[in-house]
């Protein structure tokens, strides 16, 4: 234990004994803790991630959950779905797979698509826009609910992520696991946008193809053509170029992308037609336009 905690840390330990199944024999060796230590290191980088996108956040900044955009209370219904498997192991005893699924939670659900989607909207739009103002509100229920749910398994990493953001004089330790209304629990919603998901990896996977054939060299140089399963499934074309991460959407016989029209905005590096028109900031979009106003 001396040895694995000089080299990696103790919450390294914790987390290995916190994913062991108890009920059969347990194994652990250099490989087996690296593998702990990649989860841990995928853990950590979220509360990080978090912790940075919340500076400045103050509670006149929350919008009520009622306003919240579909991408925002689907993270909400993903929070309620951990809170019942973390409240079933406090009954029972058993955290076997509790934390696998919170770090896939952080991997799949958070890093490769939710955080993905939201950072154009947290670096440019403005501090006042709803959009923003709901991700914001949501990354701070993020932070509460991952470090009071990391804080058994990982005590030194959940104290200093609390701490970095309330002070020294607060403890994760201290306080209570968050509560998760009833109404976050949105079934339909799930099923709607795991359709969504689905419908979005055949354009990401179409504008993929496009850069690697150096037609593109990021995403935000297509538009994204979505077929008519998709528009079924989401009939808004702003919100399919939001979570395609392309400049723009349209509507089109099959899910695909094509090379976008117009000018790269400098701040934003969405291509759009719109550039130039505002003559104070002839390199921008509208929309940066707006943001950089006083």
């Amino acid at each position: 234990p001396q040895e694995v905690n000089d080299k990696y840390g103790a919450d390294i330990l914790r987390l290995w004994v916190m994913n062991s199944d108890t009920s059969e024999d347990l194994r652990i060796g250099p490989e087996i803790l690296k593998q702990q230590a990649e989860l841990y290191r995928r853990l950590r980088n979220t509360l990080r991630w978090i912790l940075g996108s919340l500076d400045g956040f103050t509670e006149a900044e929350k919008l009520p959950e009622a306003e919240f955009p579909e991408l925002e209370k689907l993270i909400l219904h993903r929070l309620w779905e951990l809170n019942a498997l973390v409240q079933k192991s406090i009954a029972s005893h058993d955290w076997t797979g509790v934390y696998p699924a919170i770090h896939h939670f952080c991997s799949t659900d958070l890093s490769a698509f939710y955080f993905d989607i939201r950072k154009d909207s947290l670096y440019c739009d403005r501090a006042d826009s709803k959009k923003r103002r709901a991700c914001r509100t949501v990354l701070d229920i993020l932070h509460r609910c991952l470090t009071a749910w990391l804080a058994p398994a990982l005590p030194f990493t959940a104290e200093e992520s609390w701490v970095t953001r309330f002070g020294n004089d607060a403890s994760v330790h201290l306080t209570l696991f968050p509560e998760i209304p009833a109404t976050w629990q949105d079934e339909a919603l799930a099923v709607r946008w795991a359709g969504i998901r689905a419908q979005r990896s055949e354009i990401t996977g179409a504008i993929e193809a496009m850069r690697r054939d150096k037609t593109i060299g990021s995403s935000l140089q297509a538009v994204a053509v979505i077929a008519a399963e998709a528009k079924s499934l989401l009939a808004d074309d702003t919100i399919w170029a939001d979570i395609c991460i392309t400049s723009g959407a349209g509507f089109g016989d099959a899910n695909g992308a094509s090379i976008a029209p117009g000018t790269k905005c400098e701040r934003c590096w969405r291509v759009l037609a719109e550039v130039g028109s505002n003559k104070t900031h002839p390199t921008l979009c509208i929309r940066c336009c707006e943001a950089v106003a006083p």
